[in-house]
């Protein structure tokens, strides 16, 4: 979806955004938007490794 973008559409949401929410309230925007971003990614790759230790788990059950 966001690789349709492109850079003139990115410009786009930051003048409406800038536009909305002013100045001020962007940089605590971004920072918010960032750490949501960061946990997001890392529940994700929590997991995906909880996934595959059952998964080796699961293949050494059955090997034995």
């Amino acid at each position: 979806m966001l690789q349709n973008i492109g850079v003139p559409g990115l410009i786009l949401i930051l003048v409406i955004a800038l536009i909305i929410f002013g100045p001020s309230k962007l940089p605590e925007i971004g920072r918010a938007f960032g750490s949501t971003l960061k946990e997001f990614k890392k529940s994700t790759r929590e997991l995906v490794s909880d996934d595959e230790e059952k998964t080796e788990k699961k293949k050494e059950k059955t090997l034995v």
